[in-house]
């Protein structure tokens, strides 16, 4: 890889004057890492975990995690030391405080783009009828949007019940007057059924109108297109209303992104500063989780296998993460 050897020429010109990186190993010691139970996240724990074994010595351990329960232990007890895709919203209050208070620390915005949920459709319908941009456009032409169990109506996809953005679209529905325009609301059963609604419309080429989130793998397969809800976010009107389940009078409303930080423990951070360096500066955008979530479907790989496959593949972005010992560890490790 060309940028490997550039970055390994540079290692050799710079060694003599940064000798204290040749320390890195021996500085950075035990490591636990919360591995989320969704893709993105077990994803991004891999890859610390081989850029933190390869390039920086560290004895890294992997174990099961999940927001609330992983923010509590490393709150109360310290441990995991490292939560690399913690989405925080929920706990923003409790977070901040353990952070004021110097328990935990935040590193790096995990993801650059946030987690992003809303109302999409296809990019082929907004190449051909690029005037709809916005939800309220996408109303008025339920025949472009048609409900193919009734093609006389259009059809907003809604996520399975269970999820809370289930009544977030329902109440959205009802703001904009959607059934008034000939829309109807269909309720996924699950989320096979919904990622499936989307897969038979690209397949048929229809239109298709509805919730989905990214990062994704079935973003990184299909180019959807967000749209907006011609309103910006109002906290007070999602908390008192558009989250809340049979609200009476619905408003239009922007759908907010989700924050999602890599946090560390006090431990983790005074120990193992230069690994904390690189954890203060790993973010990456969804475009690039997509794909990588995709490629992991396609072929049939876990999230462990595709790490090593981004390590290989993008090291124009990961190698700006770390230091430049470290990269030269790291590529001389995925030659091997």
């Amino acid at each position: 890889m060309i940028v490997k050897l550039l970055y390994a020429l540079l290692f050799v010109i710079t060694a003599t004057i940064a000798p204290s990186r040749s320390l890195l190993a021996s500085e950075c010691g035990e490591i636990s890492i919360a591995r989320m139970h969704w893709q993105s996240a077990a994803l991004l724990a891999e890859i610390d975990k081989l850029i933190l074994t390869e390039g920086y010595g560290c004895n890294v351990t992997l174990v099961p995690g999940d927001t609330i329960p992983t923010f509590q232990s490393m709150n109360e007890q310290g441990a995991p030391d490292v939560a690399p895709e913690l989405w925080i919203n929920s706990i923003r209050e409790q977070l901040d405080k353990a952070v004021d208070e110097q328990r935990l620390f935040y590193g790096a915005k995990a993801l650059a783009d946030g987690g992003v949920e809303g109302w999409w459709m296809p990019h082929y319908v907004a190449l051909t009828h690029p005037h709809i941009t916005s939800v309220a456009e996408a109303l008025q032409h339920p025949e472009i949007f048609a409900d193919p169990d009734d093609p006389q109506k259009g059809a907003v996809h809604n996520c399975p019940p269970d999820w809370s953005c289930s009544i977030s679209t329902r109440n959205l529905f009802k703001a904009f007057g959607a059934e008034e325009r000939g829309f109807r609301l269909v309720e996924a059963g699950s989320a096979e059924e919904l990622r499936k609604s989307i897969t038979d419309a690209f397949e048929s080429r229809k239109g298709w109108l509805g919730y989905y989130w990214a990062p994704t793998a079935l973003l990184g397969r299909y180019d959807l297109v967000r749209l907006s809800f011609g309103a910006p976010f109002n906290k007070t009107e999602w908390d008192s209303c558009t989250a809340v389940a049979n609200c009476e009078d619905p408003k239009p409303n922007g759908w907010p992104s989700a924050l999602a930080y890599t946090v560390v423990t006090k431990k983790m951070r005074n120990a193992s500063p230069h690994a904390f360096d690189y954890l203060s500066r790993r973010s990456w955008h969804n475009s690039t989780i997509n794909r990588l979530l995709a490629w992991m479907e396609e072929n049939d790989a876990t999230a462990e296998e595709a790490a090593r496959h981004f390590l290989e593949e993008d090291d124009e972005i990961w190698m700006r993460w770390v230091t430049l010992d470290a990269a030269n560890k790291i590529g001389g490790a995925l030659d091997e």
